[in-house]
């Protein structure tokens, strides 16, 4: 009998060990016949009752695998792909951003990628992001602790499978909702949420710093929504001001507030730029339209060229990605049973950090989404002691942003001119700041 259980556990790992599968090529890839990188794929179960199975994308450093850190990274919605992060911010991919003319869109190697010093696992998470998905309906009920417990059942069975990377240093990472996730199982976190209300009520008086609003409509914000949350208020007189102040906002790029105003990816290729594709009727009768497909000089192009590429059957074939699992694969899954089950992180953050984990927030100062200003605030607000004053950071000789250190080895750090989320903005001094910190040196 033990040797039948012997032998069942001995089937049981390499099952799991041969979910594992090795990317050489991709479609779209135009610089080398072969990837000049180790790409693995896989999926993962978190949950035997209902069936769920996180898919992700492993990224083997470029420089040393074996001793390099290994980062599990988070992207944010909730309910956007990992591929998200590998694509616009820190992995080793970019679109080639071309009018789309019917053929698979292509990609190019990207230079300034956090793979050059980390081994990464880029996570479709919460299940119903990316690739992720649930053989029954009650597996894609979801939230923040849902979530964070099946990002710690992955890793501890991503570890079992690929036990050479246990002795690796390990940072958990993600950014904008991730943010309010990631300090539960591990830290590092960009343009952050934490579920505080100083998450979006400090929009005010970011675009008020910014010149986007008078100080008049600033101070009479300020007098008439104390305490009060700016997204739901509660009061009629802070809801006429605040709606004045939406006005305001909605002129620009939340994300990045000097770029020009542009939409999102459209669900469908076939539409062009200018056409509705379908509408929705609200409970309220406002008649809403899908996003139009951005102008070709838009960043969001990209985002576009993604639901295309990642939707053909080739490339599916290419990932080995389970047939029939996902319908259609979107960028960022907005119809997510998504329940946000935690209302603040802070106590999670003050328990890692002080338990002598090392933690980096860092913050776009052009990023409306999650101003710096907010993050600014909640960061002081742990009561932290200063261990190394306000003061500027440098790549390439020229200023990349602000920095400020404090006790239990917490640094705050802003990206001067990026938006939501920084290393789309700026690949190369996100990549500076991450090899610096990651090698416990100043920024």
């Amino acid at each position: 009998m033990l040797l039948f259980i012997f032998f069942l556990c001995i089937i049981k790992w390499f099952l799991l060990a041969s979910a594992a599968f090795k990317v050489t090529h991709l479609p779209g890839f135009l610089q080398e016949s072969a990837l000049p990188f180790h790409l693995e794929t896989g999926y993962i179960e978190v949950d035997e009752v209902y069936g769920v199975e996180l898919f992700y994308y492993f990224i083997e450093s470029e420089r040393n695998p074996s001793e390099d850190p290994l980062l599990l990274w988070l992207t944010g919605g909730p309910g956007c792909s990992g591929f998200c992060a590998l694509v616009l911010e820190i992995g080793p991919l970019k679109f080639i951003s071309k009018r789309y003319n019917g053929s698979l869109p292509n990609l190019v190697y990207h230079p300034y990628s956090w793979t050059k010093i980390s081994n990464i696992i880029f996570l479709d998470s919460p299940v119903g992001s990316g690739f992720s998905f649930s053989n029954h309906p009650q597996g894609y009920e979801i939230g923040d602790k849902s979530w964070s417990k099946h990002a710690i059942i992955f890793l501890r069975k991503w570890l079992i499978d690929h036990q050479q990377f246990l002795s690796n240093p390990l940072y958990i990472a993600g950014d904008s909702y991730a943010g309010k996730v990631v300090p539960l199982v591990g830290y590092m976190i960009g343009n952050p949420m934490t579920g505080e209300l100083i998450d979006f009520n400090a929009r005010v008086p970011f675009a008020f710093g910014m010149g986007i609003i008078s100080e008049e409509l600033y101070q009479r914000i300020d007098e008439n929504c104390k305490g009060e949350d700016y997204v739901n208020p509660k009061s009629s007189p802070c809801a006429s001001l605040l709606q004045i102040f939406e006005d305001f906002k909605s002129e620009l790029m939340e994300e990045q507030i000097l770029e020009p105003k542009c939409s999102f990816d459209a669900p469908k290729p076939k539409y062009t730029a200018g056409t509705r594709r379908s509408m929705i009727v609200q409970k309220s009768n406002t008649v809403l339209f899908w996003p139009r497909i951005p102008e070709l000089k838009c960043r969001t192009y990209a985002y576009y060229l993604m639901y295309i590429w990642a939707n053909s059957n080739i490339v599916q074939e290419a990932l080995n990605v389970k047939k029939g699992t996902v319908k259609e694969w979107h960028r960022c899954n907005d119809g997510l049973n998504y329940i946000k089950d935690i209302s603040s992180n802070l106590i999670y953050q003050v328990n890692i950090t002080t338990s002598g984990y090392r933690a980096l927030v860092y913050s776009s100062d052009h990023d409306m989404i999650v101003p710096f200003v907010g993050t600014k605030e909640w960061v002081k607000s742990l009561k932290f002691s200063i261990t190394d004053r306000w003061r500027s950071w440098h790549v390439g000789g020229q200023v990349a942003g602000y920095t400020e250190s404090y006790s239990n080895n917490l640094t705050f750090a802003t990206v001067k001119g990026a938006g939501h989320t920084a290393p789309e903005y700026k690949a190369k001094e996100c990549l500076a700041m991450f090899r610096r910190w990651i090698s416990h040196s100043l920024l």
